[in-house]
C-alpha cells in the first residue's frame, strides 16, 4: 500500500525566488489548460493539451519563461487537471461516492502552492534532496522513509512554510491485539467515547478562533491588494495553520492507539453536512474532525491488518438500552443519562451508545426487536419523571 510522508525545510533566499518561478509556471500552466477546455465544445485530451499549453506555449513571446523551469512539474499539472476533470464528470454520472465534486477551478497566487516531480525530477543525495532546476534542499528529517520514493511534491502553504510530500511503498504490518473489538461514538464535549469505557477530549481550539475572527473583521476593512490586508492574511494563516496542526496531531495519536489496541473498530456513519446545517454548532462541529478520524482509522486499520466496520446512521443506538434491547426512542441531547424503564440500569449517554455500536458492528444483534413490540416509546418527561 502507498502512503505519504510529510517533512519541512527551509529553502535559501535564492532557492525561495526558484521555487517561486516554478509555483507560478505550474499555475498559469494549469490556468491555461483549463482556459481551453471552457473555451473548446469537447474536451482535448491529456497530450492535446500539453502540446498546446506547454511545448508550443514556450515558443511564443508570452510564455518564454516557461523553459527555465523543469518541465515534469508542468506535465503533472495537465495530468492533475485530467484527474480533476474525471472526478467531475464520474461525480455528476453517480459513479463517485460522496459528496458531489465540482468543475476544476482557476489558481491563485495567494492560495497554497503545489508541485509534484517524479523519480525523474528528483534524487535523494545523503541527508538532502535534490530538486530538478532548484537544487539541494535539507528537509527535517523527523522519521525515515520505509522505501524510495516514487514521486514528491513540493509545498508552499498561506503563511508561507514549505514542506516536501513523498510518496513511498509502505508493507502491512501483522501485531496482535489487546482487545477483540471497540465502538466508538463521536461527540462535541467528548470527542470519542468508547465502548470499554475510555473517553477522549479534543483540545480547545475557542481562544485560537477568538484570534481568528477578530482578525476576519480587520481584514475585511482594510484595502484589497494592500501590504497590511497581506500582513493580516497571512496572520490568519498562520492561525489557522496552527488549529489544523493540533486536530492533526491530536486525531492521529488517538486513531494510532484505537487501531494497535483493537482487532475490530467499529463507527457510526455521521451525516456530518447535515449536521453543519444547524447554526448554533456548525462551527464546532467543523471543527473537530470527525471525517478525519474515520479516513485515518480506515487506513491505519489497512496497515496494521486491522478489521474496520462502519454502520448505518439509521441504527437506534442512542434510543435502544445496551442491557435489555429495550427501546425507549428519542430523547433531547440536553439529556446526559437515561434510566431504563424495563430493567431500570441508568446508562450515560454516550457510553450506551458506544456499546450499541459495537455490538450492531460485530453482528451480536440484542433483543431489541422483541422488546420494542410488546412496548410504546416514551416521552422524555416520562422518562426523568422515571
Amino acid at each position: 500500500m502507498k502512503a505519504r510522508y510529510q517533512y519541512r525545510f527551509y529553502p535559501t533566499d535564492q532557492q525561495q525566488q526558484s521555487l517561486a518561478q516554478l509555483f507560478g509556471c505550474v499555475r498559469v500552466v494549469w490556468n491555461d489548460a483549463l482556459a481551453v477546455c471552457k473555451q473548446s465544445e469537447k474536451k482535448p485530451k491529456s497530450a492535446e493539451l500539453q502540446k498546446l499549453v506547454i511545448t508550443q506555449a514556450k515558443k511564443t513571446e508570452k510564455r518564454v519563461w516557461l523553459s527555465e523551469v523543469s518541465n515534469i512539474p508542468l506535465q503533472q499539472s495537465v495530468a492533475d487537471l485530467e484527474i480533476a476533470f474525471k472526478n467531475f464528470f464520474d461525480s455528476c454520472k453517480g459513479k463517485r461516492k460522496g459528496r458531489k465534486v465540482g468543475y476544476p477551478k482557476f489558481k491563485k497566487r495567494t492560495s497554497s502552492q503545489g508541485a509534484r516531480l517524479t523519480r525523474g525530477g528528483f534524487s535523494l543525495k545523503g541527508s538532502g534532496v535534490y530538486l530538478a532546476k532548484i537544487g539541494v534542499v535539507k528537509p527535517i528529517w523527523s522519521r525515515r522513509l520505509p522505501s524510495e520514493p516514487s514521486s514528491v511534491t513540493i509545498i508552499k502553504d498561506s503563511a508561507n512554510r514549505y514542506f516536501l510530500s513523498f510518496v513511498v511503498e509502505v508493507e502491512p504490518i501483522n501485531t496482535d491485539a489487546k482487545n477483540q473489538s471497540v465502538g466508538i461514538d463521536l461527540g462535541i464535549k467528548t470527542f470519542a467515547v468508547m465502548s470499554n469505557g475510555e473517553k477522549a477530549v479534543s483540545p480547545c481550539y475557542k481562544t485560537l478562533d477568538r484570534r481568528v475572527r477578530r482578525l476576519q473583521k480587520r481584514l475585511a476593512r482594510q484595502q484589497n491588494g494592500s501590504k497590511r490586508r497581506n500582513k493580516i492574511r497571512i496572520k490568519i494563516a498562520k492561525l489557522h495553520n496552527q488549529i489544523a496542526d493540533t486536530r492533526s496531531s491530536f486525531l492521529h495519536k488517538l486513531s494510532t492507539k484505537v487501531v494497535s489496541e483493537n482487532q475490530t473498530i467499529v463507527l457510526e456513519d455521521l451525516n456530518v453536512s447535515g449536521l453543519v446545517r444547524n447554526r448554533k454548532l456548525s462551527r464546532v462541529i467543523s471543527q473537530q474532525g470527525w471525517r478525519e478520524f474515520r479516513v485515518l482509522v480506515e487506513a491505519k486499520s489497512e496497515k496494521f491488518g486491522r478489521k474496520f466496520v462502519v454502520i448505518s446512521r439509521w441504527e437506534p443506538t442512542s434510543q435502544t438500552c445496551s442491557d435489555c434491547g429495550y427501546r425507549w426512542g428519542k430523547i433531547d441531547l440536553s439529556v446526559r443519562s437515561v434510566l431504563c424503564l424495563n430493567c431500570g440500569t441508568e446508562h450515560d449517554r454516550d457510553e450506551n451508545a458506544s456499546v450499541n455500536i459495537e455490538k450492531v458492528g460485530i453482528g451480536h444483534c440484542h433483543d431489541s426487536k422483541c422488546t420494542s413490540r410488546q412496548s410504546k416509546t416514551t416521552s422524555l418527561a416520562s422518562v426523568l419523571e422515571a
